[in-house]
């Protein structure tokens, strides 16, 4: 797949996980269920759920042992953020990148760095507002949001 902002094409290769559940498979779905609980009451986000149960619990895919993504099961416990998790990161990053640019001027990269954050967040905050993950007044605050990100 080419990238959103280059000419160049992606790296690609990756391979999916098995999409059956293995006999030997340690953990079944009421675990799992109970491990992602657990992490996101630790605080993780859902990302670092599922990077924790693949490289400590050798768990592959989640949706294929417990029948739902780590999202679902955070939906259904009411463990969500009111943000998403892609769209607080790349809020961060352009808050990084506008520090960057207070303290040099004149770095056109980093310049057009924000511009291309700028308009992925735009593109995903009007995603989000079509699926109803936020609400349809939601407006990106820079001066609540540097707090908040803080």
């Amino acid at each position: 797949m080419a990238k959103m902002h280059s000419r160049a094409r992606g790296k690609s290769g990756s391979t999916k996980p098995v999409k059956k559940v293995q006999s030997w498979a340690p953990y079944k779905g009421a675990d799992i269920e109970k491990l992602v609980v657990k992490y996101a009451k630790a605080g993780k986000n859902s990302s670092e759920i599922g990077l924790i149960l693949r490289d400590s619990y050798g768990i592959g895919s989640v949706k294929a042992l417990a029948g739902k993504k780590v999202l679902a099961i955070l939906k259904e416990k009411d463990l969500t953020k009111e943000m998403p998790e892609d769209l607080r990161n790349l809020i961060k990053k352009m808050v990084y990148i506008q520090r960057h640019m207070e303290k040099n001027k004149h770095d056109q990269a980093a310049k057009r760095g924000l511009l291309l954050t700028n308009s992925k967040i735009r593109r995903l905050v009007k995603y989000y507002q079509r699926t109803e993950r936020l609400p349809a007044e939601w407006k990106l605050d820079m001066d609540r949001l540097k707090i908040y990100l803080e």
